[in-house]
């Protein structure tokens, strides 16, 4: 099912989750485990996140060019096609615009396409943490908008070649929302404008950036409509579970710690981890009480805090409609 129609169809507030795909040679039993702790919440869908490789390229004193790859985690059809077999639940591979050209995405639509998932979450992704200029060769996508005007454009049978009687996709697009502005837009006006032109491209639904603060979500989401959107605003929520994320976090993901949890935190770091599920906890209360459609989890690699604020948390309460 795709996930537009869970939200569609949904009787009570969702809860989904995000998780990462192993190291490069390490066990996807430990992602199994993970799952099975979260499959008795019944989420709709489960996101998996792609990385790619981080290439650049080295021309030599005798003026050739050498190739050096920086590899990251693989896995991520693998996965979803694991997930879907194992647990029968929808998987949402992302899709990414650094490090892929047009043509190794449309190779990884034709496979997803082939393997019966038809979601997925079309972000532009981190840029390189090398500051080596790289020769590219062929054609990319250069925003996350272009990823998703491709995604579409397959579902209209548009291929990269011409390709007579071309088979039509069917794949739902989700797009990424920061309810405190991207950290390269001037202000979150700009910010939603450009979200606007994803949605109008073809986007079928959000999910935001983690925060910790509702208000910046709920008048995020009052933004989005005033501005036309009016597509399911999921927000996404990581649970606080150490002292250093209070430093970690808004350095990586570009975000604000209230006062108020920095200084609970700070105050008794030991129990940083109960202070967190409880922040959670509350904010998925309050976030539900205002109308979200749900709740979307970064729970990385692993599940139990995540599962600790949800298990506090009174669900069976009706989303209220068009948020």
């Amino acid at each position: 099912m795709k996930v537009i129609e869970h939200y569609e169809r949904a009787t009570e507030p969702l809860i989904s989750f995000e998780i990462i795909p192993p190291k490069r040679g390490g066990s996807v039993n430990k992602v199994f485990e993970s799952l099975d702790k979260v499959m008795k919440y019944n989420p709709p869908f489960i996101d998996v996140t792609y990385h790619a490789a981080e290439s650049y390229y080295e021309e030599l004193p005798d003026g050739t060019i050498k190739r050096h790859i920086k590899r990251k985690r693989p896995g991520t059809i693998g996965l979803c096609a694991a997930i879907k077999h194992k647990y029968d639940v929808d998987p949402v591979p992302h899709l990414i615009c650094e490090g892929f050209t047009k043509e190794e995405t449309e190779d990884a639509l034709i496979e997803l396409n082939f393997l019966g998932i038809d979601n997925v979450l079309a972000i532009r992704g981190d840029a390189p943490d090398d500051s080596t200029p790289r020769i590219k060769n062929g054609t990319y996508n250069k925003y996350a908008i272009d990823l998703v005007k491709q995604v579409k454009g397959m579902n209209q049978g548009e291929y990269l070649e011409d390709i007579v009687n071309a088979h039509e996709t069917n794949f739902c697009v989700g797009v990424a929302g920061y309810p405190e502005k991207h950290f390269e837009a001037p202000n979150l006006d700009f910010d939603v404008a450009r979200l606007k032109e994803k949605v109008d491209a073809g986007g079928d639904y959000i999910v935001t950036q983690m925060f910790f603060n509702n208000d910046a979500y709920f008048r995020f989401v009052e933004k989005c409509r005033a501005a036309g959107i009016e597509c399911p605003i999921v927000p996404g929520l990581k649970v606080l579970t150490r002292e250093r994320h209070l430093n970690f976090l808004p350095k990586f993901f570009h975000l604000n710690i209230p006062e108020a949890l920095s200084n609970e935190v700070q105050a008794n770091p030991g129990n940083a981890r109960e202070i967190g599920v409880e922040w959670a906890a509350q904010q998925c209360t309050e976030l539900l009480e205002g109308g979200a459609p749900g709740i979307h989890f970064y729970i990385m690699g692993d599940p139990t805090p995540a599962l600790d604020a949800v298990d506090k948390i009174p669900l069976g309460k009706t989303a209220k409609a068009g948020t």
